[in-house]
C-alpha cells in the first residue's frame, strides 16, 4: 500500500529542512525529519528505508505521524515508568561539577570525559546517574562535548554550546614535535599500490 505524503506548508518545509540537517538536535528527530524530507521530494517508503538503512515499517510510522500531527508528531511521546526525579538543586550540582576543572578538586586528570564525570558524581557526590542520562541532562542545559586535538589523538572536553570558541584552534602541545621526531618512514610499512 503506497503512502503519499501530503503537501508541506512553507513553514513545515523550512522546519523539516533545518531539522534534517541539524547537528545539535537529538539523532532520532533528525532521522525522522530526513524521512519526511525524502518523502516530500517524492521518494517512496521502500526507497527511504533503503537509503536511511531503516525498516520500512519505521518509515511508514513516522510518515503517518507527520501526516496526522505535523512537525510535532516527530517528537518522542512520553514513555511509561517513573518520571525522572532530579531536583533543580541536583541538576545545578551536576552542571557545576561538569564545569569545574578536575585538577582544582585534586583529581589526576585535566578534563572530564562522560565516564569520569559519571563515576565522580556516583562515588564522590552520591548522585546516581547513568552516562546516557547525564549526557542528555548536560545537553538540555546547553552543554556539549567538544573534541580537542592532542599529540596522541583526540580528547573530549565540555563547553557551553552557545559560547563561540573562535580563537581556540586545536594545535599540538609542541609546535616543533614533527621536526624533533624525525622521519617516520622507517617505522611504517609502505602501502600497496591500488590498481
Amino acid at each position: 500500500m503506497a503512502l503519499r505524503l501530503r503537501p508541506l506548508t512553507h513553514e513545515e518545509l523550512k522546519q523539516i529542512d533545518h531539522l534534517s540537517q541539524s547537528r545539535t538536535a537529538p539523532a532520532r528527530r533528525v532521522e525522522r525529519a530526513r524521512i519526511v524530507r525524502l518523502a516530500s521530494q517524492g521518494a517512496r517508503a521502500p526507497q527511504i528505508a533503503q537509503q536511511l538503512n531503516l525498516d520500512e515499517r519505521t518509515v511508514r510510522l513516522w510518515l503517518k505521524r507527520f501526516q496526522d500531527e505535523g512537525v510535532l508528531g516527530l517528537e518522542d511521546r512520553p514513555r511509561s515508568g517513573a518520571p525522572v526525579t532530579y531536583t533543580p538543586e541536583v541538576v545545578g550540582e551536576i552542571v557545576a561539577t561538569s564545569l569545574t576543572d578536575p585538577k582544582t578538586i585534586d583529581l589526576p586528570f585535566g578534563c572530564w570525559s562522560i565516564r569520569r564525570l559519571q563515576a565522580y558524581l556516583n562515588e564522590e557526590r552520591g548522585i546516581p546517574i547513568g552516562r546516557s542520562r547525564l549526557d542528555d541532562l548536560l545537553l538540555a542545559e546547553g552543554l556539549r562535548w567538544r573534541t580537542q586535538e592532542t599529540w596522541f589523538g583526540e580528547r573530549a572536553t565540555l563547553e557551553r554550546a552557545e559560547t563561540p570558541n573562535d580563537d581556540e584552534t586545536p594545535r599540538p602541545l609542541d609546535p616543533e614535535f614533527a621536526e624533533k621526531r624525525g622521519s617516520s618512514a622507517g617505522f611504517t610499512r609502505p602501502r600497496p599500490n591500488k590498481v
